[in-house]
């Protein structure tokens, strides 16, 4: 089964938003899951591309800007935390086959054709050419329901050594 059109996506409420308290408190997880082949550097792209579709797309997901001692203002972050892991390229598949069915989760994904690609209309045209592969997958919701479509993912540290960025 596949859904195409989302009927809302998931996000916060805004008493729902509580930045004093840690990310595992908070009602929705991100998970962000990359192909564990990618070297360092094309998995951050790759993740990076799924949090700057992510981000407009779900309510409440930023925190508030913070301004340092000397007045420069800092954009909010995430303050329910993203988690960055790794699978292989055939469980990135199966575990976006299976979160595109779940009703309650927003899944953003970055098929490999975004890699040979020069401009955005080679990239539409080779994803509707079919038979994807992917280098991340992304997936929002329910706390539990997230980890259970995405627990079995490594945590990037484990796999991607010298990565930017840990589980």
């Amino acid at each position: 089964m596949s859904r195409t059109v989302y009927a809302s996506y998931p996000g916060f409420d805004t008493d729902e938003i509580r930045t004093d308290q840690p990310a595992e408190h908070a009602r929705l997880a991100w998970v962000i899951v990359v192909d564990e082949t990618l070297p360092p550097a094309s998995a951050a792209t790759a993740a990076a591309l799924v949090a700057a579709a992510t981000s407009p797309r779900v309510a409440g997901l930023l925190g508030p800007d913070a301004t340092d001692a000397g007045g420069s203002v800092h954009p909010g972050l995430p303050w329910g935390g993203c988690s960055v892991r790794a699978a292989s390229g055939a469980s990135l598949v199966a575990m976006r086959d299976v979160a595109v069915a779940t009703e309650e989760v927003l899944v953003v994904d970055v098929p490999a054709a975004v890699s040979r690609a020069r401009v955005y209309d080679e990239y539409l045209a080779e994803v509707r050419r079919g038979e994807l592969r992917y280098l991340a997958v992304g997936v929002v919701g329910p706390r539990g329901v997230v980890e259970g479509l995405l627990g079995g993912a490594s945590p990037v540290s484990a796999v991607v050594s010298g990565a930017a960025f840990g589980g």
